[in-house]
């Protein structure tokens, strides 16, 4: 590709390091802010540079976060003693969503995936089974996308706090196996949170 311009090829280049975007789409990305007023682009450049060095990650659920508490760890109303297991915050935006949940979360930060070298100690793990063994919860959701990474993950967590007294269950199977939590409907995730069923009986089955 061919630029009459440096500085619109270098912006090129930097845009489509974004995930899903070409070099196609992030020409025409490149090339629609350029055609927008200047404070357009003051903003979006201005709102970049404060998520970089503004946002922060809740100390209690690891959720992304403009305070040192999220607004839903900070709120009264949750039950702190059910804790939804994600991956990130796209599943805790997807199950609030449903408004079906009214516990707490606990963002892992990803899946355990060998092939891509992620394992136990480079997720929140540990401090999810501190929750347990300090008795601050009284049952986990395991709310992982249904696949090998995330029923490996599950397990994973399952193996560490099993010997304590904690309910763990799982979302029900409405969710298609192999699917990611944030493409669910919100009526389907809504009744596979509401409906889920003992940790337990989803290895059996």
């Amino acid at each position: 590709m061919d630029f009459s311009s440096k500085l619109l090829e270098n912006a090129v280049n930097e845009v489509s390091r974004l995930p899903g975007i070409g070099k196609r789409t992030a020409l025409r990305l490149v090339l629609h802010l350029l055609k927008q007023p200047s404070e357009n682009t003051k903003y979006l450049t201005e709102s970049l540079q404060l998520l970089r060095t503004e946002v922060k990650s809740c100390e209690k659920c690891y959720n992304i976060s403009d305070t040192v508490l999220c607004e839903i760890c900070s709120n009264p109303k949750r039950n702190p003693e059910i804790v939804c297991v994600v991956e990130d915050i796209r599943d805790v935006m997807a199950i609030e969503n449903t408004s079906q949940f009214r516990g707490l979360y606990h963002v892992l930060g990803g899946k355990i995936s060998p092939i891509e070298g992620i394992g136990p100690q480079n997720l929140e793990i540990d401090s999810l089974v501190a929750k347990v063994k300090n008795k601050e919860v009284k049952e986990l959701i395991f709310a992982l996308s249904s696949t090998m990474e995330g029923d490996t993950t599950n397990f994973y967590i399952f193996k560490q706090i099993e010997d304590y007294d904690v309910l763990t269950s799982t979302i029900a199977r409405g969710i298609s196996v192999g699917d990611e939590l944030e493409y669910a409907d919100e009526v389907t995730l809504g009744r596979s949170i509401v409906n889920r069923i003992p940790f337990e009986q989803s290895i059996k089955n």
